[in-house]
Order: structure tokens, then C-alpha cells, then sequence
């Protein structure tokens, strides 16, 4: 029979109770005041192995047809993000040995719609599992945990398994790990891998070429692979960062494939004072979840705290180990923190309010966006965001999308100025928008001279203005006063932006000029809120806003 079907809101079939049940029953805790106890997850960590371990709905099974493994598994990576001494280790240790030993592959399902698995050696599959990493001392966090739980738990006599100091052997399957270069893992096949602390795998010290080959041997057998790095250096490159890039992709739709990554990243809250003792033991509180010992778990926070404190610690380190947030590039713009921190998502501009719209455009390399700002609040809104296609070179931005996105702006809402770019789009900014809108716009971005019009908004001829204009919306953000609609892609635009200082002040640019990473959606942010300003002291405004509208005259 087919799955039984949800029993409350969002609930998807998973193979992670049966996941759980086994933790329980056949490991134990590896060291610490509980070691030797049956090792249970907390809540938190039960949640990313229900997640990790869901199965497609629709699957008919069986698991194998002809000689293909037809896998129902939906999840074939992961990202677990957490600071330092969270439990990590431990649990991916549980997860090496489930994979090679216990029923993870969807067979189909049970008299009552419950999912059913079977294990990989049953299929025919030499179960084989990695602890990856780039250094031998990163790949000790999950060995040695993982050496404990099979010599001291029942696993060993329940699957006759033989742990050894390098190596795990299981019937048909073995546990092992490396720190090899990519070149002389390629054709190796394992079912599962674990790749510790993926901040630090960069293109320099062969990360980047040892993952792409961990992902395409899990491929040839539909194995899956879970990253548990700590919190990451934006513009580093690290595995880690580009994950959490591929993961946002996923999240809004420019992904070709199915879904299929899974980003489990928990942070303090962006507002955490690390000077101030409540506010930092608050935010350790957050970031440890049911790791923390005022929830419950085992991590000491006022340990933790001295640590933080400590005056060789250095600060941007703390912040990512200990607070597990994203910390900001050198000359990063904002901090990804600074900008969610005025983020309400909540905030919907009603239809027909007053907005300000500003665009930049380009139909290559270059991202297009169309952002805009509610004249009554100062919010900040995502109405498109397009970025080329990086992988295909003929990849344009869908130039009719754009337009049609423009057109449901001014149906939908009252947009009294329009700033737009020229580069790229000289026909539109100049001709065709113009013909459609001028009329209904308050404010022109040029109102007299000999480029006069009421769109065109050339940023090379306005470098002063968009200077002084991203220096006024730093401070607005920084100041909290103006939200936005927390729209993914801005966010990623907005952390992708670095500083770049001129003879006018501080501006923004890409990390390089042919640098992938976009900021196209944070040029308009700026540019918005700066058409914004100079709306409210436009003199049209003042009369328009001070004019009595014709119901006020007959009392209504």
C-alpha cells in the first residue's frame, strides 16, 4: 500500500524513527558523565535525522529494479551547522554506523503505510562509509567517538562487526577514514560519508576537489553525505559557504534538479551583545539549543562564556564558534547579522500603496533586480530578482519576465518615482517604460537638462550621489530604521557586497570584478531607499501630500 498520508500539517514519511529507535537500542554514549548509557538523541538532533532521513511520498518501490537501485531517499546531502561542542561528532559517528548496519534504503511500505527499509548490504551493495576530511586531526572528532560506540555498545555482538584502530569492518561493508587527495579516492564507492568541519575546505588545501569527488561517488550508488562545519567565512570559498550557496539556490528555485540539499543552521540572535554577560549567555543559549545546560544538555555555557571572554580569543572567531553566525568579510558591506536584524518578513505592502521602485539591470554576467520602498514606512521589498545561469554561457536574463514584472508593480501599486539604470537597458529605461509610466511618476530621475527623463538613472554619471547614497542606508541599517521583506536573494546580494571607498566616501562593489557572487539586489536596496529620500523632499511631494483629495472636500 501507499503511504498513509500526513497526520498533521507539512509531516513527510521518514525513515529517522527507525533511526532513532536504533541509536537507542544499539549504541552508547562514548565518554563524558552519561557514557556507557544508551545513546538518545535531543530533540534538536532528532529533528535533523527525521529530515535527513525522509523518503519521497510517491515511492512505489521495490528498492532495487533490474540491476538500478531505485533509492527513495530524499535528502543527498546535508549541511549541520552548530558552534563548537554541540554533539556533532557523535551524532555523525551513530549515523556511519547506521548506514553501513541498519534499514536506510526505502523498500516501500508496511499494512500501515509506514515506510519501510532495508539495508544496503541486503541489495547487493558493499555498505561502505567515509570520515572525510583535509587534515587527520578534523577526522578524529567523528573517529574517535565512533571507535567507542562499536566496541563498547550492542552493536558489536548484534552485527559481529570488528572495530579496529583504523578501520571498521561490518559483514560486506567497512567504516574508515581519510584524509587522501581527491585524485586517489576517485572510484571509490560508499554509501555514506561525513565530511567534518567544511569551513576550512578550500581550494588551496584540495577541499574543493576532494568534495566534488566525495559527490560523485556517492552518485554512483545513491549515497548521501552530511557537512558539519562550524559557522563559515563569507568570500573565503569554502565547501561549506558553497553548500550553503547551493542550498539557497534550492530555496529559490534556480536549481535544474529536484530538491535535495538539507541546511540545518541554528545561530544567536543577530542583536547579541557579546560585552554584555545576559545578553551573551542568551544568545550561547540559542546557538547550543538542547546542547545547552539551561535546556538540558550537556555544554556548560558559563564555561563556554570564560572562553569568549578570554582575551586571546579572537573576536570574529567567537563569534563563529561559539555563536555560530556567518562573520562578515574584512571589507564585507554589512554583516549578515546587521541585515536580518531588521528583517519582517511579516510585512506585506498592501495593493495600491504608495512605493518607490529603483532597477539595475543586465541581460549577461550580471544579475537584474527591481526592488522597492513603501513611501508611508521606508520598508524594503523584493519584486524580481534574475541571475543568469553560471553553468550555461548563453544564459541571459529573461528580458520579457522583466518587463512583465514591471508591468504588475504599476498594477498592483502606486510607484510615484521609478529609477532605473541605464547600462543594458537603454530602449526600456529610455523609451518604453517612459511611454508606459512617465506620466504617473511624482519624481523624474532627471527632471531638466539634456538627458531629462523620467527613468533613466545613469549610475556612471552618478557615482557622488550613489556613494553618499549607500552611506546613508548603512547607517539607516545599522540605526534599525527601516525593515525589508527578508526576501532570500537580496539577503545573499547584501552579504556578497563589499566596501569600496572612493574620493566621495564608501560604496559598494563585488569581491572582484568577474566575481560570480552578485550584488545587483543590494545596488537597488540602496536605491530605493535613496529615491525614497529624495521623494519626501521633492516640492511635488509637498504640494501632492498637502493638496486635499477630493473626498476631504465633501466630508468623506
Amino acid at each position: 500500500m501507499p503511504w498513509r498520508g500526513p497526520e498533521y500539517p507539512g509531516e513527510v514519511p521518514t525513515l529517522g524513527w527507525y533511526a532513532l529507535d536504533w541509536f537507542r537500542e544499539m549504541l552508547v554514549v562514548p565518554d563524558g558523565p552519561a557514557a556507557g548509557q544508551p545513546f538518545e538523541l535531543t530533540p534538536e538532533q532528532a529533528r535533523f535525522v527525521l529530515a535527513f532521513y525522509a523518503v519521497d511520498p510517491r515511492f512505489e518501490g521495490p528498492a532495487v529494479r533490474g540491476r538500478a537501485l531505485n533509492n527513495g531517499r530524499r535528502i543527498r546531502r546535508a549541511v549541520l551547522c552548530r558552534p563548537k561542542g554541540w554533539g556533532k561528532s557523535p551524532l555523525l559517528a551513530a549515523m556511519c554506523l547506521f548506514e553501513v548496519l541498519g534499514d536506510v534504503v526505502l523498500d516501500g511500505w508496511d499494512a500501515d503505510g509506514e515506510p519501510v527499509g532495508r539495508p544496503w548490504s541486503s541489495l547487493g551493495f558493499k555498505a561502505k562509509a567515509q570520515i572525510v576530511a583535509v587534515s587527520e586531526d578534523q577526522t578524529a572528532n567523528t573517529w574517535d567517538p565512533l571507535l567507542e560506540m562499536a566496541r563498547e555498545g550492542p552493536v558489536a555482538d548484534e552485527y559481529d562487526i570488528e572495530p579496529m584502530e583504523t578501520f571498521v569492518n561490518v559483514p560486506r561493508g567497512r567504516i574508515e577514514y581519510t584524509t587522501s587527495a581527491a585524485v586517489s579516492r576517485e572510484g571509490f564507492r560508499p554509501v555514506f560519508c561525513a565530511m567534518d568541519q567544511t569551513e576550512a575546505w578550500v581550494k588551496a588545501n584540495g577541499g574543493h576537489a576532494l568534495a566534488a569527488t566525495i559527490r560523485r561517488n556517492l552518485a554512483k550508488v545513491g549515497g548521501s553525505s552530511v557537512e558539519t562545519p562550524n559557522a563559515w567565512v563569507p568570500g573565503l570559498d569554502s565547501v561549506a559557504e558553497k553548500s550553503y550557496q547551493a542550498w539557497l539556490q534550492q530555496q529559490e528555485g534556480r536549481l535544474k534538479g529536484e530538491d535535495g540539499i538539507l541546511l540545518d543552521h541554528r545561530e544567536a540572535p543577530s542583536d547579541t551583545n557579546p560585552a554584555d554577560r545576559e545578553s551573551l549567555m542568551a544568545g550561547l543559549a540559542v546557538a547550543y539549543g538542547d546542547s545547552a545546560d539551561v535546556n538540558g544538555g550537556h555544554v556548560n555555557l558559563a564555561r563556554i562564556l570564560e572562553d569568549y571572554w578570554d582575551p586571546a580569543t579572537d573576536p570574529g572567531e567567537a563569534r563563529r564558534f561559539f555563536l555560530n553566525q556567518i562573520a562578515a568579510a574584512e571589507d564585507a558591506w554589512l554583516a549578515p547579522q546587521e541585515w536580518s536584524a531588521i528583517a519582517d518578513p511579516s510585512h506585506v505592502v498592501p495593493d495600491d500603496t504608495e512605493i518607490v521602485l529603483f532597477f539595475d539591470g543586465s541581460k549577461s554576467n550580471d544579475a537584474t533586480a527591481l526592488i522597492g520602498c513603501e513611501v508611508g514606512t521606508g520598508h524594503v521589498f523584493e519584486i524580481g530578482v534574475w541571475e543568469p545561469d553560471p553553468s550555461d554561457q548563453s544564459s541571459q536574463v529573461p528580458v520579457h519576465e522583466v518587463d512583465a514584472a514591471v508591468a504588475r508593480a504599476f498594477d498592483r501599486w502606486r510607484p510615484l518615482a521609478f529609477f532605473a539604470d541605464v547600462r543594458e537597458w537603454e530602449s526600456f529605461v529610455h523609451t518604453t517604460w517612459p511611454e508606459a509610466y512617465g506620466d504617473r511618476l511624482v519624481l523624474h530621475a532627471n527632471p531638466s537638462g539634456r538627458n531629462a527623463g523620467p527613468i533613466a538613472w545613469d549610475m556612471r554619471a552618478r557615482t557622488r550621489e550613489f556613494t553618499l547614497a549607500a552611506e546613508a542606508c548603512h547607517n539607516e541599517i545599522i540605526e534599525r530604521q527601516f525593515t525589508h521583506d527578508g526576501a532570500s536573494a537580496t539577503a545573499r546580494h547584501v552579504a556578497n557586497a563589499r566596501r569600496r571607498p572612493n574620493r566621495y566616501g564608501i560604496s559598494i562593489g563585488k569581491e572582484a570584478p568577474r566575481s560570480p557572487l552578485k550584488i545587483d539586489a543590494a545596488v537597488c536596496v540602496i536605491g530605493a531607499r535613496m529615491v525614497r529620500r529624495l521623494l519626501l523632499a521633492s516640492e511635488a511631494y509637498k504640494k501632492r501630500a498637502t493638496r486635499p483629495r477630493a473626498g476631504r472636500l465633501y466630508g468623506f
